[in-house]
């Protein structure tokens, strides 16, 4: 019988296709693992001459009486990752809650009315996580803008999420050019971000392109947009972080992201330039962040199913930290 030569040239085709997507993944796999070694070289080493607060002391704002476990699982996530010393600046109906919650937090019950309390504590933090739990009460963003003017002008790493990235969409001057400022937008927050940045919508076919231009217009600020697959860009890089997950989306797995992030970052800025190889260290940060919150997705998942939570997560920081930084 003789061969239909269109039938032929599909399967060479598909061939190709095949290996190309090889090629790619090969590729992908590749340029993940190169990025997670920088992660490595910025982790700074256990060591018992270390005093209490050298592996980072870093701040959560965030916290209403409606929202009280985002800040209080941004503040676990840093001291589980490695920080020693975690504040919460909250609410005053909230500190109760969030203290009930667990010991190892210092809660300071300082919002709205918290510019002046909070600027005492900067001289003592190493980073900063802006929005966890925030709410949108005018008065207390007007007072978290006053907390982010004092963070700069004091050089001190700000990881802003969640509420605090409503108040950046609402005046974007306050962290335009600051390059120490880290955002963690979701699809949402991103594209009411970028409309009011660069004045017209997202492009879904782009979504690299997409977070490159919107850093680029903040002055080379890093952006990590969270997805399917994390986009994560400072103006001049993208990286792309797609450590396998789960598809369980329950609430609260970005407050584990900022909370990592916010310590990583201070890590990979003590670090230098060198330890990452000449990239963005708070490039470097933020990949590896998102790893290790996918990574505590997975094994969480891997247990526990569809009931996973993010305090299931958050019991993997651990062992995920471990599997991805130490082996």
């Amino acid at each position: 019988m003789a061969l239909n030569p269109r039938c032929g040239a599909i399967r060479a085709c598909r061939r190709v296709l095949e290996r190309a997507f090889s090629l790619r993944k090969v590729h992908s796999i590749k340029d993940m693992e190169n990025t997670l070694q920088l992660v490595r070289n910025i982790i700074p080493p256990l060591s018992s001459t270390k005093h209490k607060g050298q592996d980072g002391r870093i701040g959560v704002v965030g916290g209403c009486q409606e929202y009280t476990g985002a800040p209080y699982f941004a503040a676990i996530s840093a001291l589980k990752v490695g920080a020693d010393l975690s504040h919460v600046f909250c609410a005053s109906a909230a500190a109760p809650v969030i203290k009930a919650y667990s010991p190892e937090l210092i809660v300071h019950p300082v919002l709205p009315s918290a510019v002046d309390e909070v600027e005492k504590w900067l001289p003592r933090l190493h980073a900063l996580v802006v929005g966890p739990g925030l709410g949108r009460d005018d008065v207390l963003l007007r007072n978290v803008q006053g907390i982010l003017e004092a963070s700069k002008a004091r050089d001190i790493p700000v990881v802003i999420d969640a509420d605090g990235l409503w108040l950046v969409a609402q005046q974007p001057a306050l962290i335009q050019g600051y390059q120490k400022a880290v955002l963690t937008p979701n699809h949402m927050e991103f594209s009411r971000l970028y409309d009011a940045v660069l004045r017209g919508p997202v492009d879904s076919d782009d979504r690299h392109g997409s977070v490159l231009r919107l850093s680029q217009a903040l002055g080379n600020v890093t952006v990590v947009q969270k997805g399917e697959r994390d986009i994560l860009s400072n103006g001049q890089q993208v990286l792309v972080c797609s450590q396998e997950g789960s598809s369980r989306r329950c609430g609260g797995q970005g407050d584990l992201l900022s909370g990592s992030l916010g310590v990583l970052v201070h890590w990979a800025l003590l670090a230098g330039p060198e330890k990452t190889n000449g990239s963005s260290p708070l490039l470097v940060a933020a990949f590896g962040a998102c790893s290790l919150t996918r990574q505590c997705n997975h094994q969480a998942f891997q247990k526990h199913g569809r009931s996973t939570t993010t305090s299931d997560m958050i019991a993997e920081v651990g062992a995920a930290f471990r599997k991805l930084f130490e082996t």
